[in-house]
């Protein structure tokens, strides 16, 4: 499932296309993807300017001078593309990735085209597996939604410190692998970034939370900034069926020191580790059990 760095990435490659620009032309090719689409969806987009495109934890937001905000998950395998029409339109993304992936008309769901000056692009919405979903909500709606409800901090604020884990995980019992992927804790944590964080913190993922020490914590919130910044510039991690909106995937993934790496020797210098795997709440946690204590 794409993660924060992943959905950032994605946000970063529409707001060009996006944000300013009126809607039109929606086409929806089928009536569900995990979800229903919001009744009269493309009537109410239709005509719409987004004002602005946001990120809440692996949530997109763009709000509309409608005050509906359109709401999109990408699932497992959803993805934008952007496509520049006419001879003066920019390009939606440019960037450093490692391949190009192919589209299938098959797996395309929705389109929309956005107009902005002398710019139009369409976008396109494809999901093979159909886990995506998107919502449309008015700012009331979307406080009061069971998705956004008590979700955390962001990985970036300044929220996230030493104090706020400490605090956080006193007298907790469970493993810090577990909470690190509560999302009431921290929002947009997902498995990829939790096992490089950890590594690079230097700390066992079975460790409980109420034995995290200050010091363990400040490395613990370095970490956490340090990957998901680092992640977000390589354009995300593309082990599955990741892409961003100019269809070519992120190389993050050739930058991974523990996650997928079972069995291979450990990167940190000096250290005769083997990266080893197990399972935390059903998802698998890469670590080395010399380097991380």
């Amino acid at each position: 499932m794409p993660e924060l760095p992943e959905v950032e990435t994605v946000k970063r490659g529409l707001a060009p296309s996006l944000e300013g620009a009126v809607l039109s032309n929606v086409r929806l090719n089928r009536p569900n993807l995990r979800y229903p689409f919001p009744d009269r969806f493309a009537e109410r987009v239709n005509g719409a300017t987004v004002t602005r495109l946001e990120r809440r934890a692996k949530y997109l937001l763009a709000y509309m001078d409608t005050e509906d905000i359109w709401v999109t998950h990408l699932g497992m395998t959803g993805r934008f593309q952007v496509t520049p029409l006419g001879g003066n339109a920019a390009k939606a993304l440019d960037g450093n990735y490692y391949h190009s992936v192919d589209t299938n008309t098959k797996h395309l769901h929705m389109s929309v085209v956005a107009t902005k000056g002398n710019q139009t692009h369409l976008i396109d919405y494809y999901d093979p597996r159909r886990f995506g979903f998107m919502l449309l909500l008015t700012p009331d709606e979307l406080s009061a939604s069971k998705w956004f409800q008590g979700l955390g901090v962001e990985p970036l604020d300044a929220a996230l410190n030493a104090d706020f884990l400490t605090a956080q995980f006193a007298g907790r019992a469970a493993n810090l692998k577990t909470l690190l992927m509560a999302q009431g804790l921290i929002a947009g944590l997902g498995n990829i970034y939790v096992c490089e964080a950890l590594y690079r913190a230097r700390l066992s993922p079975d460790m409980a939370g109420s034995d995290l020490a200050h010091d363990g914590a400040e490395r613990l919130s370095a970490a956490i900034k340090s990957v998901i910044t680092e992640a977000i510039a390589a354009g995300g991690s593309s082990i599955s069926d990741f892409a961003a909106t100019s269809g070519e995937l992120g190389y993050f993934q050739h930058r991974f020191k523990v996650y997928d790496r079972k069995g291979q020797p450990c990167l940190t210098q000096g250290c005769a580790g083997v990266i080893e795997r197990k399972v935390h709440t059903g998802r698998s946690t890469f670590f080395c059990s010399i380097c991380q204590k």
